[in-house]
């Protein structure tokens, strides 16, 4: 049978990574770490059954020791969560695949119940106004402290050491978590950061933050082994921007001097509050490799690669579904239909009994 996305599955380059084809596991939060934070056997079996598509971007990971926002998400600052991790990066590996990890920080969306007591910080002192799951049950989030200068460099050494961490536990590269309304988002975006230091105020100040984390993580991998990921629309977690289409070109024009090996565009917004096209300003402005992300399609991600629009595109929720997705998209197969339910709960319920494609 012919291939149907011949450009989905040529071969690219991104960075210093090399991928037999443009199908991306885009970083996906399961929930199903180790309550200290470590990954477990059952993450293992799960990211190495995801290892046929180009690359694997692995969830959300804590950067640092007291930013957890998902009570049982994993973490990259302790030996322990290192060696869970190397597990899992060999295990893709064995499977021929390449994997990068995800580093961040949840800011505001942390909970003092998550994290002993601890009050979250942010770029301002303004609560997400929703609730977050805890082990006490769902709690309405509390108001942050807004950082101040002085604390500000350790933030920027702790996404440091977590790129070295993820060094040392095997991975093929990193990214940085700038969107969704965590910490990195949360200064990038006026609804959030209402500063008036040289951390808020005109985007460049704004965007000073991620810059030199990017610029400190780089400098331990390479910045061609390092992307990032954005989502100037998305009002997950409270957030808004005044001008996201601003945002996005300035920082698409400002990217290009870090070399990264890519830049991932959430296209949309997950309720549809904003609007505006934000992909098209990234795709003008920014001359590396962009990842698009957000309701495509095998069709849709195949066109906009065959167009030269994208160079590859992250799948989410088709991905979780079906371990076997390239096969899948190839063969011409019908997909699992995924189990929004078991998305966070524990256990290889909707984890990892996805049922792989029957030859």
């Amino acid at each position: 049978m012919t291939n149907p996305y011949p450009h989905l599955f040529s071969p690219l380059k991104l960075g210093a990574i090399q991928l037999p084809n443009r199908i991306i596991m885009a970083p996906l939060t399961r929930a199903r770490s180790e309550e200290d934070h470590i990954p477990t056997d059952l993450m293992v079996e799960y990211y190495a059954q995801h290892a046929s598509g180009g690359l694997i971007i692995a969830e959300a990971t804590m950067a640092m020791e007291g930013c957890s926002a998902f009570w049982k998400e994993p973490g990259i600052y302790s030996n322990e969560q290192i060696a869970g991790w190397k597990k899992i990066t060999d295990a893709v590996h064995a499977k021929g695949g390449r994997i990068v990890l995800q580093i961040w920080h949840g800011g505001r969306a942390c909970h003092p119940v998550l994290n002993n007591g601890q009050v979250p910080v942010s770029a301002s002192a303004i609560a997400i106004d929703d609730k977050v799951h805890t082990p006490e049950g769902e709690l309405p989030y509390t108001v942050p402290h807004a950082l101040t200068i002085e604390e500000i460099p350790a933030i920027i050494e702790g996404f440091r050491q977590a790129a070295i961490n993820a060094k040392t536990a095997g991975f093929d590269g990193i990214e940085v978590h700038g969107a969704n309304g965590y910490l990195l988002d949360q200064f990038l975006r006026d609804g959030s950061n209402k500063r008036t230091d040289n951390y808020g105020g005109s985007i460049e100040n704004r965007a000073r933050l991620l810059l030199k984390v990017l610029a400190a993580v780089s400098e331990v991998w390479g910045s061609n082994r390092v992307g990032l990921r954005l989502s100037p629309l998305n009002s997950f977690n409270s957030m808004l921007d005044s001008d996201p289409v601003a945002l996005t070109k300035w920082l698409s024009e400002k990217l290009n001097e870090f070399n990264l090996a890519y830049l991932h565009i959430m296209r949309s917004d997950f309720f549809g509050i904003q609007k505006e096209d934000v992909l098209s300003v990234a795709e003008q402005f920014y001359q590396g490799n962009i990842i698009g992300n957000m309701g495509y399609d095998a069709a849709e991600a195949e066109a906009a690669i065959a167009k030269g629009d994208l160079e590859a595109v992250a799948f989410g929720v088709s991905y979780l579904a079906n371990p076997d997705l390239p096969e899948r998209l190839k063969a011409g197969a019908e997909l699992n239909q995924p189990n929004p339910d078991t998305f966070y709960t524990a256990g290889p319920e909707g984890y990892t009994d996805y049922p792989f494609m029957q030859n």
